[in-house]
């Protein structure tokens, strides 16, 4: 073979052009990522329509003026034949393009190589064509049936098919066998220009043109061919992919902050649009209330559904009586309705309970499948989930804002308690409270409400937690009032008694003992309102005893005649006696056996430490109850006060 020289400059400009615009398109489409298949498609059949009026306008030049010498000049001839190249080439270039992005749409290193070995087999049909061989020619014809056979390999690259939905693949084939119409204009009117033969470049003796003609008309045969086998299958695949999608949403309604009627409304409309039914309705009962969603029916449609039903299934699952798991055959049945025929009911269940139902209906009879009532079983258990997990952080929230309201209520109640107790040259003083819940019921204060008399109260109100720590807030008013009025103790829990009376809930009492405390005397003056007696250890004698005093609780009797049980008694102390004073928290703590501390080991354990500093007692009556109980838990509020009395005549 041997280079036409006189072919030279006209092929170099011819492959110089087409290398030109192949690298202007492919800059132009592999910027646009964005771009879709149909989009990709109507690029082609934008740039084809466009290609295609200007060489109709050329054709129509040539009509117009058939007569003319000036058409058979080869001058005009080959002038207007250029155009034709330059019309062909940027439509051939462009689809070649958008064809090789159609291809290469899910890459495989088998398919780059395979498309990298077609396009170097182009570059070398460009210079092949430098030889100016014809289409008669061996040579000329090897070189297309290799071009032939890379095309065969390609145009099988499709998969991009399967991602059109029903709408887009026929758009696909109109825009597809429009560029193969193209493909035949351009072809007629190379072959008319072919016939005048005064042309300085031959299109139709070139290999690459045809080899990419080829390539790109038996793609586009191809491409219409499969999409039109797919077509009977895109209904379903796009019904799959809304099932799909409408799980996904009912899966993320909760996440996304949706309440529970968006997913109620999402619910429906996505069980109506999977079995296509005509009409639906869901009610769910929460909160005393009913919750319900009505779809293309009326209130007095429902009702005469409801009568309508025959199966009992069908008709416990809308009284919410379903105690059983049941069969998906059971869900669905046929009704004597004058507009429906078909009925699907199912229950929807939140924690085990049946909260709600949704009901599907549609015109004709036997219109569900055993199918239908799995999908609408899956969204259902997925929405009952979501609700669920709806109801968990509602009630995680609401835990969060009790445990919000404990903390505020336990700053409150360790407020109420003294910040600071009196050691003074009277008396030291040591205590110890603890609740059993974030907050308690047991209460102890002092004040002096005189110089040298002190008032001092240890109580217990019924109950434990936040009612109890409110109630206490109350004895601690009642407590100030009364003290600093210096009220006998028997004075004390009259009024008290009818103060608690007006606020206290009538199922709480209040037992409590107070103390009143003449230290230029050394007076133990006190009444005891049911509460514990305390423990009084005389130095002298060396021996502790109960300090005993009849008395009811405070708000057990709410009348005047509480004041007939209201009794009092009097104890002289002197220097190194102790009072202890204490809850029922610590004699009724149980160890492993059951077995309570009780009043006398108490006894015994204030016996052993009564001698000591307040403080050193505390710890010692602590220590012996936490050694008897072991590893069992108080479950009751306790408290420890302990009073060591000094002479009045030592210090003043």
């Amino acid at each position: 073979m041997k280079v036409d020289f006189s072919n030279f400059f006209p092929q170099l400009s011819f492959t110089g052009f087409v290398l030109f615009t192949f690298a202007y398109y492919r800059y132009v489409i592999t910027k646009a990522d964005s771009l879709n298949f149909t989009d990709l498609l109507w690029k082609v059949f934008i740039t084809g329509l466009i290609t295609t009026l200007i060489s109709l306008a050329i054709q129509l030049f040539f009509n117009l003026f058939a007569r003319s010498t000036l058409v058979e000049s080869p001058l005009t001839i080959n002038f207007f034949y250029n155009i034709l190249i330059a019309l062909v080439v940027i439509f051939m270039v462009s689809t070649l393009v958008v064809w090789k992005r159609l291809i290469l749409y899910q890459k495989s290193k088998r398919l780059l190589q395979l498309w990298g070995l077609f396009e170097i087999a182009l570059v070398a049909a460009l210079l092949f064509d430098f030889f100016n061989l014809k289409v008669d020619d061996a040579n000329f014809r090897f070189s297309l049936i290799v071009l032939g056979c890379f095309s065969i390999i390609l145009v099988f690259n499709l998969k991009w098919v399967a991602y059109l939905n029903f709408k887009q693949k026929w758009k696909g084939i109109l825009f597809i066998i429009l560029s193969a119409i193209y493909l035949y204009h351009f072809i007629l009117n190379l072959l008319k220009f072919s016939y005048t033969e005064v042309l300085v470049i031959d299109l139709l003796d070139r290999v690459f043109v045809w080899g990419v003609f080829g390539f790109l008309f038996l793609y586009a045969v191809i491409s219409i061919l499969v999409t039109l086998f797919n077509l009977p299958t895109s209904s379903v695949f796009e019904q799959k992919l809304k099932e799909a999608i409408d799980f996904q949403k009912l899966s993320q309604s909760i996440p996304r902050g949706e309440t529970k009627d968006q997913t109620y409304e999402i619910l429906l409309e996505s069980s109506m649009s999977a079995v296509f039914a005509d009409a639906a309705w869901l009610e769910v009962i929460e909160d005393g209330g009913r919750t319900q969603v009505i779809r293309n029916l009326r209130d007095d449609d429902i009702q005469g559904i409801k009568s309508a039903i025959k199966t009992d299934t069908i008709k416990s699952i809308l009284q919410l009586e379903l105690k059983n798991e049941v069969s998906p055959g059971k869900l669905t049945d046929g009704i004597k309705h004058a507009k429906f025929k078909s009925i699907i009911a199912l229950p929807i269940m939140v924690q085990d309970s049946q909260v709600g139902f949704i009901v599907l209906l549609n015109e004709v009879s036997e219109a569900f499948n055993r199918e239908m009532v799995n999908i609408i079983t899956t969204f259902v258990n997925q929405a009952s989930i979501s609700l669920e997990n709806l109801t968990l952080i509602q009630e995680s929230i609401e835990n969060e804002r009790y445990k919000e309201q404990l903390k505020i209520a336990k700053n409150v109640q360790k407020s109420l308690l003294p910040r600071a107790l009196i050691n003074n040259d009277h008396l030291t003083m040591s205590a110890f409270s603890m609740a059993a819940d974030e907050v308690g019921g047991d209460y102890y204060d002092i004040l002096e409400y005189q110089k040298n008399k002190f008032g001092v109260i240890i109580g217990d109100v019924s109950g434990k937690g936040t009612s109890a720590a409110f109630q206490m807030a109350q004895m601690k008013g009642i407590f100030h009032s009364l003290v600093a009025q210096g009220k006998s103790p028997e004075e004390f829990n009259k009024q008290a008694n009818m103060a608690l009376s007006q606020c206290l809930e009538k199922s709480s009492f209040i037992t409590a003992t107070y103390f009143d405390i003449d230290t230029t005397k050394n007076i133990l003056h006190f009444s005891r309102a049911g509460h514990c007696p305390s423990l009084f250890y005389c130095k002298k004698e060396d021996e502790v005893n109960f300090l005993k005093c009849d008395g009811m609780g405070l708000g057990i009797l709410r009348n005047s005649k509480y004041d007939d049980y209201v009794y009092s008694n009097t104890v002289n102390y002197n220097e190194g006696d102790t009072l202890l004073l204490y809850t029922d928290g610590i004699t009724e703590a149980k160890n492993i056996d059951g077995e309570q501390f009780g009043s006398e080991r108490l006894k015994d354990s204030f016996t052993i430490h009564a001698s000591k500093a307040p403080n050193q007692v505390k710890e010692g009556i602590k220590d012996d109850l936490s050694e008897f109980i072991g590893e069992m838990i108080i479950d009751d509020d306790y408290t420890l006060v302990v009073i060591k009395f000094k002479d009045k005549g030592k210090n003043g």
